[in-house]
């Protein structure tokens, strides 16, 4: 059999071995780390606690001045988008009212254009039966103007004729 010596072990080993001594070992690091840190803050004069506590009731005050600005802005975007839907409806209410007067104008418009061309075409019915009628009239005119022409032309000739014997009369 062969017998270890401790030097031919490994440390971790021997270390193992002593569980009393390692946990005395890790208590007094424990025990110094801690003592360590409240050495620290008592020097050093500063409390983290506190300043966790003023630094969170800071973060909760900013959170709630935005909630409320964000309340309010919500409250402001409300108001105008009601007062836009306000006056979209008073638009809507205006372009219905302009749709019907267009219909009414268009309907009147309609009725007007009616109207002129029954004008336009008992004008133009006027206009022939008026040409028929002078077309009528002329042709029974141009025949008649000759001889009423003659005749008074006859009838001023006579009158001359009587005017000069009557002259002649007188003056014998």
């Amino acid at each position: 059999m062969t017998t270890e010596r401790p030097q031919d072990r490994p440390a971790l080993l021997q270390i193992g071995q002593q569980p009393l001594l390692v946990t005395a070992v890790a208590l007094v690091l424990l025990f110094a780390g801690i003592g360590g840190v409240f050495a620290w803050r008592s020097w050093s004069g500063s409390v983290p606690e506190p300043e966790r506590l003023t630094a969170s009731r800071l973060q909760q005050a900013r959170v709630a001045q935005a909630s409320e600005q964000l309340i309010e802005k919500t409250k402001g975007i409300e108001a105008t988008q009601q007062q836009s839907v306000d006056q979209l409806q008073v638009v809507q209410d205006q372009l219905l009212t302009m749709q019907r007067l267009l219909s009414a104008q268009q309907n009147e418009t309609r009725k007007l254009t009616e109207q002129v061309g029954v004008l336009t075409s008992s004008l133009d019915n006027l206009r022939q039966s008026f040409a028929s009628t002078s077309a009528t009239d002329d042709t029974a005119s141009a025949r008649e103007t000759p001889r009423r022409s003659r005749s008074r032309a006859t009838v001023n000739n006579r009158n001359r004729s009587k005017a000069a014997a009557v002259q002649r009369k007188r003056s014998r």
